[in-house]
């Protein structure tokens, strides 16, 4: 079987399947001390990434050009690596159920290129027993090869947060598993080497699996709750932000604020959870009830937004409004499942026309993805309200002033999802104003 001195002598090498948000950053980190070949099944990413620039901006360009990852879109090239990390996406169906697919064309990918002594580790998220009762059975039949025998399987579920440059991978314990005591070794060395902050030696793969899946419904719930308390404190008629901030100065506080709850972790990691619990015939409560909460929020800001313009005596039908930032959290251009969206559809469901401005989003991939066409931020002129949907770093850079501006018809409405601006900067515009 492949060993970790076969692996830091460079005799063997290691391979990174999926190069986005996740693995890209890990082939990076990885090739400081191993030989490593990048696979994407996507040429363009390929050839972005050759070009030495990384549009999901989690690898900076001067990163990219140091890094001796070998890069290919030849599923071939794995027969000549003997660790395989999987690092594809796992997204939810339009029924918000785990979609599976892109890690069983990865397993499936990767078994017909397995080698005798391999090692595969899977670093998605999913719900306890994928790795196994899933994608070890593709191994298993593409390579005609035994687990445990011929190759082995490991699980190190990833935590990289999209856009944080404080919680990196070097700098946040890793959770590991394997099949069995060497893969469990094997994996905690190889990590080990990369990551600074530690290791933990998971029990078995479902142990893994489990923690990873509750680490983000954890995060889901408790913005859930924030989120009932806004509309709670809404109709109390007192400020959120200010109830928080007198409510975190006891010493075990947390601190968590409302918003929107989109993106590929937190607004989809419950699903798997709770999906293979209704299987084991267990309905559960809690978790799905914090979903419902936070899926129901871009709604509830689109419904405010309506009755803001009635307060201010302006039309609904035939009033337009400005949308700051459509990606799913500030300061990425990760478009997938952002809440954005469910404003901007309830808005036009009441016959307002919506413009949509983005510094970082892709124009092409929010037009075939969401049917929004993205406008510069010169074109956002003469508009009844503002909501400032995501705070991006660009729009405090501008602002609160220059936000105002777009505005015209009476006093400005802004609806500021996230609180981006202090009561300082509010006292200095004539505004209306609303902040979750």
């Amino acid at each position: 079987m492949v060993t970790f001195e076969s692996l830091i002598s460079r005799e063997d090498k290691i391979a990174v399947v999926g190069l986005g948000y996740v693995g890209l950053p890990l082939a990076v980190n990885m090739s400081k001390h191993f030989d490593v070949v990048g696979y994407d099944f996507k040429p363009e990413r390929i050839k972005e990434l050759e070009s030495g620039h990384d549009r999901t901006l989690e690898v900076a360009d001067e990163d990219l050009e140091k890094t001796t990852i070998s890069y290919t879109s030849d599923p071939e090239t794995l027969s000549s690596c003997r660790l395989i990390i999987v690092a594809v996406p796992t997204p939810i169906d339009a029924y918000r159920i785990p979609d599976l697919n892109p890690l069983r064309g990865a397993s499936s990918t990767v078994g017909k290129n397995l080698i005798q002594g391999s090692c595969v580790v899977f670093e998605s998220t999913v719900y306890p027993g994928v790795t196994e009762d899933v994608c070890l059975p593709i191994l298993e039949h593409e390579s005609g090869m035994k687990a445990g025998k011929d190759f082995t399987v490991g699980y190190s579920p990833e935590r990289i947060n999209p856009g944080d440059k404080t919680h990196t991978l070097e700098n946040v314990t890793k959770i590991v598993s394997g099949q069995d005591r060497d893969t469990l070794s094997l994996l905690s060395r190889v990590y080990g080497t990369v990551v600074k902050a530690g290791i933990h030696q998971a029990l078995s793969i479902k142990v893994a699996e489990a923690a990873k899946v509750i680490e983000n419904t954890q995060r889901d719930l408790n913005i859930a709750l924030m989120n009932e308390l806004a509309m709670i404190f809404n109709r109390f008629g007192i400020d959120t932000s200010e109830v928080l901030e007198a409510a975190g100065t006891k010493w075990n506080f947390l601190p968590f604020k409302p918003g929107l709850v989109g993106g590929h972790c937190i607004g989809v990691d419950p699903y798997y959870l709770t999906f293979k619990a209704e299987s084991l015939g267990y309905h559960p409560e809690m978790i799905l009830a914090g979903r419902r909460i936070n899926d129901g929020m871009g709604k509830y800001i689109a419904e405010r937004a309506v009755k803001m313009l009635i307060g201010a005596g302006k039309p609904v039908r035939g009033a337009r409004i400005a949308v700051m930032g459509l990606t799913f959290k500030e300061d990425v251009p990760d478009l997938r499942n952002t809440k954005v969206v469910d404003i901007i559809n309830e808005l036009r469901d009441y016959g307002i026309e919506v413009v949509v401005h983005d510094p970082l989003a892709d124009a092409k991939e929010a037009e075939k993805f969401y049917g929004i066409k993205l406008r510069e931020i010169d074109e956002i002129t003469g508009v009844d309200a503002v909501i400032i949907a995501v705070v991006h770093r660009y729009y405090k850079d501008i602002g609160l002033a220059e936000i105002v501006r777009r505005c015209f018809s009476g006093i400005p409405i802004i609806i500021d999802v996230k609180a981006a601006f202090s009561p300082a900067d509010l006292r200095k515009e004539n505004i209306i104003y609303w902040r979750l």
